[in-house]
C-alpha cells in the first residue's frame, strides 16, 4: 500500500500556501479594488461634468436666441408704432369720429375723463342701475 504521508503533507503545505497568499494577496487585492473604483467613479465625475458643461451652453445659445427674436419683435413693434403715428399725425378728424364711435357703442359704461387738473371727475353719488 502506498504511504499517505506525502499526500497528506502536499494538502498541508497546499491549505498552507493558501492561507499566506490570502493574507498576503488579499490587502493587495484590496488597494487595487480600490484604485479601479477610484478611477471608476472619476470617469463618472468627469462624464457628468461634461453633460453639466454642454447643457448649460445649450441653455446659453437659447438665451441668446430668445433675445435675438424679442429684439427683432420690438423693431416690428417700433416700426409698426412708426408708421401709426405717422399715419395718424394729419387725421385728428378721424380720431376724433373714433373717439365719438367708441363712446357710443359702450352703452351703460361709465367713462371717466380728467378735468383740467388731471383728475378724473368721480361719480361716487351716482345710483347704478339695478339688474
Amino acid at each position: 500500500m502506498d504511504n499517505p504521508i506525502p499526500a497528506i503533507l502536499s494538502l498541508v503545505l497546499f491549505c498552507a500556501l493558501c492561507i499566506l497568499g490570502g493574507a498576503f494577496g488579499c490587502p493587495h487585492y484590496n488597494v487595487w479594488s480600490q484604485e479601479m473604483t477610484g478611477k471608476a467613479e472619476l470617469a463618472k465625475a468627469n462624464q457628468n461634468r461634461q453633460i453639466e458643461i454642454t447643457a448649460a451652453r445649450a441653455k446659453e445659445e437659447a438665451a441668446k436666441a430668445l433675445a435675438g427674436a424679442e429684439i427683432e419683435r420690438a423693431k416690428g413693434v417700433a416700426e409698426a408704432n412708426k408708421i401709426i403715428g405717422q399715419s395718424l399725425k394729419e387725421s385728428e378728424q378721424y380720431l376724433r369720429y373714433l373717439w365719438i364711435e367708441g363712446l357710443q357703442s359702450k352703452g351703460n359704461q361709465v367713462i371717466y375723463v380728467p378735468t383740467e387738473a388731471g383728475l378724473p371727475i368721480l361719480e361716487a353719488g351716482r345710483k347704478l342701475p339695478s339688474s
